[in-house]
C-alpha cells in the first residue's frame, strides 16, 4: 500500500495583535520545522481582509520558505485565480518553481472571502467560471503553447511563457469545499484536489460524495482522478495527555471561533463558545469529530476513520492555527511526526516484529551465554574475577549477556 503524506496548511489564522513581521517570521520558522521533521507538503494561501489572515501573495511568502528549505514540496493553497490575468499568474508559478528547485505545487480556488471580492468589484457569482477559463489557460502556457484568447476579464495577444516550469509537470490543485464544482474541476482536467471542507464532521461525513463529483466530471470529460492526488484537511493538537492538550488548545480555541468565525466571518448558525471546555467538547468531542484535540493515539484513530469514511486520500493536511502558544504547536508538530506518521504508514511495523521474535526466540540464544561461560571458566584468573562480575556491570546489555552467576 501507497503510504500516506503529511502536510500543513497555513491559511493564515492568526488573531489580531501580534506584530505581522514577527507572524511572517514566526510562520517561516515553522516551515524550516517541518522540512526538518520529514513533512512532505507546505501550502499557504492568498487572503486580502479580515484582520486575521495576512499572506496576499502566497508565492512571495514560498519563495522565502524555499530558501530556508530542503525538500518539502511548496504549495499555493490557494492562489484565487479570478483576482489575477491567468498569464501574470503562470509566470509566477513558473519562476517559484525555479527558486524552490521544482518543489512548487499550483494550487488554485475562486476565492474564499466575500469581502476579497467585493474590494476587487468582483461579482462572485462570475468567480468559479472564471477559476475554470484560467486553468484552462494557464495549463497550455505551461505546455509551451502561444495562447491568443479573449475573455470578459482578460485578454491574451499571442501570449507564451519565456520560461516554462522546472518539473516535467508541475501538479495542478483545485480547492473543494462545500460546492461540486472543485471536485467537478478536478475532473474534468484529471487534477489533484485539496478538501478543506473536512475540518467539520459534516465535512468528514460528506467526503464520498465530493469524490463521486469528480469521478463523474472525469467520466464526463474523459480523464482520471486519482485518489493518491487528494488531499484532506484535518485540524488538531497533540500533547502527552487529552488533558494537556485540552488545557493548551482550548482557550485559543474558543478565541479562533469567537473571534474569527462568529463575529468577523459571522458564519450562519453559529454561536460563541461559553469556555474553553465547550471550546474543547464541541470542536473535538464525539466519535466522528474531523478535529482532535488529545493525544497521538487519538489523532491516529482520527486518520484511519477518514480513511474508512472517505474510501482513502493519498495526503493528510494539517491545518495551522494559534489555538495553543507558539511553543506549544511546535511542539504538536513534532510529537505527529514522531508518533503518529509512522504509526499510520507502518514505519515501525517490522521493529515490532524484530522485538517480538527475539522475546519469543529466547531459547535458541542461550548458547552464546553458554559459549561466554567457557571461556571464562578455562581461564582461572577470570573464573576468580566471577563472584565480582554481576548484571550492570557488563558494558553489553544485560538481556543479552550470559547469567555471570551461573558457573554450570
Amino acid at each position: 500500500m501507497a503510504r500516506v503524506k503529511f502536510g500543513a496548511f497555513l491559511a493564515p489564522h492568526h488573531p489580531i495583535g501580534e506584530h505581522p513581521m514577527l507572524q511572517f517570521r514566526r510562520d517561516l520558522d515553522l516551515v524550516e520545522q517541518l522540512d526538518s521533521l520529514g513533512y512532505d507538503e507546505f501550502w499557504c494561501g492568498e487572503h486580502h481582509s479580515s484582520g486575521w489572515e495576512t499572506i496576499a501573495s502566497p508565492e512571495m511568502f514560498l519563495a522565502a520558505a524555499g530558501e530556508r528549505t530542503k525538500r518539502i514540496r511548496l504549495g499555493t493553497g490557494v492562489i484565487s485565480l479570478p483576482y489575477h490575468h491567468p498569464f501574470n499568474v503562470a509566470q509566477r508559478m513558473v519562476q517559484l518553481d525555479h527558486m524552490t528547485g521544482g518543489r512548487a505545487i499550483f494550487g488554485s480556488g475562486p476565492g474564499a472571502l466575500a469581502s476579497d471580492a467585493h474590494t476587487l468589484g468582483i461579482d462572485p457569482m462570475t468567480q468559479r467560471d472564471r477559476q475554470d477559463e484560467a486553468i484552462d489557460v494557464i495549463r497550455r502556457l505551461f505546455k509551451g503553447e502561444r495562447v491568443t484568447a479573449r475573455s470578459d476579464w482578460f485578454i491574451m495577444n499571442a501570449a507564451a511563457l519565456q520560461i516554462l516550469p522546472l518539473q516535467e509537470e508541475m501538479p495542478f490543485v483545485v480547492a473543494s469545499q462545500i460546492s461540486p464544482s472543485g471536485m467537478t474541476l478536478a475532473g474534468k482536467y484529471g487534477i489533484g484536489i485539496i478538501s478543506l471542507g473536512s475540518m467539520s464532521t459534516q465535512g468528514l461525513m460528506a467526503l464520498p460524495t465530493q469524490w463521486g463529483f469528480a469521478e463523474d466530471a472525469a467520466r464526463k470529460h474523459g480523464t482520471t482522478v486519482d485518489r493518491a492526488n487528494w488531499r484532506v484537511l484535518l485540524s488538531w493538537h497533540i500533547a502527552e495527555t487529552r488533558e494537556q492538550a485540552a488545557r493548551e488548545a482550548g482557550p485559543g480555541l474558543m478565541r479562533w471561533h469567537n473571534e474569527y468565525t462568529v463575529k468577523t466571518l459571522q458564519r450562519p448558525g453559529l454561536a460563541p463558545f461559553k469556555s474553553p471546555d465547550e471550546a474543547v467538547e464541541l470542536t473535538a468531542g464525539g466519535e466522528n469529530a474531523a478535529s482532535t484535540i488529545g493525544t497521538p493515539d487519538d489523532l491516529i484513530r482520527t486518520i484511519k476513520n477518514l480513511m474508512q469514511v472517505s474510501g482513502g486520500v493519498g495526503t493528510i493536511i494539517g491545518f495551522v492555527h494559534d489555538w495553543a502558544s507558539p511553543e506549544n504547536t511546535r511542539r504538536s508538530w513534532d510529537m505527529v511526526a514522531r508518533y503518529v506518521v509512522p504509526e499510520i504508514n507502518g514505519y515501525i511495523n517490522a521493529l515490532r516484529k524484530s522485538q517480538t521474535w527475539v522475546i519469543e526466540n529466547r531459547e535458541v540464544f542461550e548458547r552464546a551465554g553458554q559459549a561466554v561461560m567457557a571461556k571464562i571458566m578455562q581461564n582461572e584468573k577470570a573464573a576468580a574475577a566471577l563472584p565480582l562480575t554481576g548484571p550492570g556491570r557488563v558494558a553489553i546489555p544485560t538481556v543479552n549477556a550470559p547469567d555471570l552467576q551461573q558457573k554450570g
